[in-house]
């Protein structure tokens, strides 16, 4: 991958599978997917789609911030959930989490999720200029 860099924090869950936490080219970094992980324990944090939420967007944040950006910085949001009656808790979670202009989003209703998860927010961020 030229003119690419890898992004990788151990404020965020380890990667558990063939994939960065980020990466950086052209001036967007790309967020790979976050599932509700604890960073020290590589355990959910709870059975509580509201905290697994919050979970979820701590771990983002800690990649944007490794990566030399914020929340505020993400430009687009994917949001996947195993249960579509959860996007209230999302929308709640994300109102707490960002200001306008709020990032582009999609919300998508799946199966499941790796490690039981009933969350999993993936993002694009454009770097910030100094």
């Amino acid at each position: 991958m030229s003119n690419t860099k890898v992004i990788n924090t151990d404020q965020a869950p380890a990667a558990i599978g063939t994939y960065s936490q980020a990466v950086a080219t052209g001036g967007l970094v790309f967020l790979s997917g976050q599932i509700p992980l604890d960073p020290q324990t590589m355990a959910l944090v709870s059975d509580d789609v509201r905290v697994q939420t919050q979970q979820v967007f701590d771990n983002l944040a800690a990649v944007a911030h490794a990566a030399g950006g914020s929340l505020a910085d993400l430009v687009k949001v994917n949001v996947y959930l195993v249960d579509l009656g959860n996007f209230q808790i999302v929308n709640e979670v994300m109102s707490e989490r960002f200001s306008e202009p709020y990032p582009a989003r999609a919300a998508i209703g799946v199966a499941a999720l790796p490690k039981d998860a009933a969350v999993e927010v993936e993002a694009v961020m454009a770097v910030p200029q100094p």
